[in-house]
Formats: C-alpha cells, sequence, structure tokens
C-alpha cells in the first residue's frame, strides 16, 4: 500500500505510510483542460481497473501515491481521488470520474443553439461577462466534497492557483494545511478557483481563519492554469521543500533527489483548435481576435498549452540528464516532442 515499492496488500485496512518507508516518493500530476478531463479520468480509472486486478476490489488510485497534484479540472480529479469517506478511504473510485464529466460536462458547459448571430452573440457576451456563470459547477463541487478542507485528504494533494489581488500564484497542498490553518481550504474553494478560467468563469474569493489569533486571510484566485496548467513541476517544488525543512515523512537527503520519486503526468489531449492557426493570420489579429476567434480564446489556449509542454520538457530532460528517465512518465493524447 501506499508508494510503489512497500508492497500493496490490504489497501483497505492498512493505512497510508509515509514517503520515507518506501522505495520511492509517488506523484500522479494532472493537467487543466475543461471538459477534456475527461481524458485522463478515463485514463486514471483504467490504471486503477489494473491495480484491482492485482490488489483486489478495494484497492484507489490515492493508496498508491503520495501526492497527487492537480490544476483546475484536474484538481477536481485529484479531490476525488483523495476525499475521505466516513472510515477515511477515498470517497470515490475511479471509475466514478467519468461519470461525472459524462453526466455534468454539459450542464457545466451549457451550449446554446447555434444561428446566424451566434458569433455576434459570443462576442457580446465575451466583452459583457465570464462565458458560464459556474453556479451548476459550484453547487456540484459543494455537493461533492461537503465540508472536506486539504488537510483531510487520505493522500497529499497540491493544488495551484492564481491571486488576482497580489499578482502572485498561489499553491495549496496538504502539507502546509496540516500546519498553517490560514492555508487549510475547504476543498471546494480551492477547486472552484482554481478552474475559474478567465473569460469562462467568474473568479472566486473566499476568506479562512486562523485558530492561533492571526487575521483571517482573504483570497481572490482564478484559474490554475494562469500559473501551472501542468502541476508537475510544483508537486516536485513542493515536496523538495518538504524535505528541505525535513519533514519526518521523507528520508534525509539532498532536496534534489529526484532519483527517488516515480512521476506519472497525465495531460488532458489537444484541444480542437490544434493546427487551426498560422503566423500569417495571427499577423492581423488586434486585441478582440486574439480573445475570441471562432469561438476560442486563442490567448488563454496557447498560454495554457505552451505552460504544460514547458513543463513536460523541462521535467523529461531533467530525468534524462539524471539517467533516470523511466521514473516520469507523460500521458498526452498526440506525438510527444523529439529532444
Amino acid at each position: 500500500m501506499g508508494s510503489i515499492g512497500r508492497g500493496t496488500a490490504n489497501c483497505a485496512t492498512v493505512p497510508q505510510p509515509p514517503p520515507s518507508t518506501g522505495k520511492l516518493i509517488t506523484i500522479l500530476s494532472i493537467d487543466g483542460g475543461g471538459i477534456r478531463g475527461l481524458i485522463p479520468a478515463t485514463i486514471i480509472a483504467y490504471l486503477e481497473a489494473k491495480l484491482q486486478e492485482l490488489d483486489g476490489p478495494d484497492a484507489r488510485i490515492a493508496d498508491y501515491f503520495d501526492v497527487i497534484a492537480g490544476t483546475s479540472t484536474g484538481a477536481l480529479l485529484a479531490s476525488m481521488l483523495a476525499a475521505p469517506d466516513e472510515n477515511n478511504r477515498p470517497l470515490f473510485a475511479a471509475k466514478d470520474l467519468t461519470t461525472f464529466y459524462l453526466e455534468n460536462g454539459p450542464k457545466i458547459f451549457p451550449q446554446k443553439k447555434a444561428g446566424l448571430l451566434t458569433p455576434l452573440r459570443n462576442l457580446l457576451g465575451l466583452v459583457r461577462g465570464p462565458k458560464y456563470d459556474g453556479v451548476f459547477l459550484h453547487d456540484k463541487i459543494k455537493s461533492l466534497t461537503h465540508d472536506v478542507r486539504v488537510a483531510d485528504t487520505v493522500t497529499n494533494v497540491i493544488v495551484p492557483a492564481f491571486d488576482v489581488k497580489s499578482l502572485q500564484p498561489i499553491i495549496f497542498s496538504t502539507y502546509e494545511a496540516k500546519t498553517d490553518t490560514l492555508k487549510n481550504a475547504h476543498l471546494s474553494d480551492i477547486c472552484i478557483s482554481t478552474s475559474a478560467a478567465p473569460t469562462y468563469f467568474p473568479a472566486h474569493f473566499f476568506k479562512t481563519e486562523a485558530t492561533d489569533g492571526r487575521p483571517p486571510r482573504e483570497y481572490h484566485l482564478v484559474d490554475g492554469g494562469v500559473a501551472a496548467n501542468n502541476p508537475t513541476m510544483v508537486a516536485m517544488s513542493m515536496l523538495t521543500k518538504e524535505v528541505h525543512r525535513r519533514n519526518p515523512n521523507f528520508n534525509a537527503g539532498s532536496p534534489t533527489e529526484y532519483t527517488n520519486y516515480l512521476i506519472i503526468s497525465v495531460g488532458t489531449g489537444s484541444a480542437k483548435q490544434a493546427e487551426k492557426y498560422t503566423a500569417e493570420q495571427c499577423a492581423k489579429w488586434g486585441l478582440i481576435q486574439w480573445l475570441y476567434n471562432g469561438g476560442f480564446t486563442p490567448i488563454i489556449d496557447i498560454f495554457s498549452h505552451a505552460s504544460s509542454d514547458m513543463v513536460d520538457i523541462h521535467a523529461s530532460i531533467l530525468f534524462q540528464a539524471l539517467h533516470c528517465e523511466k521514473k516520469y512518465l507523460r500521458i498526452q493524447v498526440r506525438v510527444r516532442y523529439i529532444y
């Protein structure tokens, strides 16, 4: 159970051991990508099914990963995988993730009937405010995660968001939430925040309270994809931080001992507009065209894909340089870069 290399018998009854008792520190990282979260949900459900063939029907993804990191739609998946039930076991099986997207996707991203005035209506809507009001998504997230906070998860989660007031990325993690109540937000709040993609969903505001007399902390957050659409390096950085601060759950040693990591990074596939744009077209665009083109928001799509791919490039080259490239696996539905 727990980190790969510790043995996985009796997953339903043995508590999650710390990484220091295993051979590897295991990380599952899930990209942002809106409704395309169905892709990693399907992959993770397949992985859990295979693990159940080995360790029994009660095995869950959270039993095998020390950290599950997620951005935007990936954070929702991470939260569902790590939210506890009354027995402190994962509340959802991985197969529930695909059901969630298939049943709720059309309600989260409602599509209006197309017509001759659709492009103009979409453009006016973009100027007036977010494309979606987020009410259904917010209610659904709250109903799924209830009052669970980051510190309550059955395995560690790491979720990036971006604070528009301080213009700084904010990283929520189980590690910090256990030592700082001001970072111990509700899972629902961080999922709503990291999913608040500019132009698509409204920004999210919430406060956390301290138990040591410090004043409350305010958060003014938007989509974590603004900072890290692919949260792999965020997870690695947070784990390095925990090793550096001598967290007893980690073996002593160099905080950059990445040869002890095993990382599975799951993307959300290529967007429909891949290979749609050309330099000749973009050269003629002004502000409006960069924000809206044929139903898409090119500038946001470009930033999110660039962010994800740069993280993949960095992580892949890093593990190759350390001669442990088999410790890093990137799953993305497209042709990989050749380095």
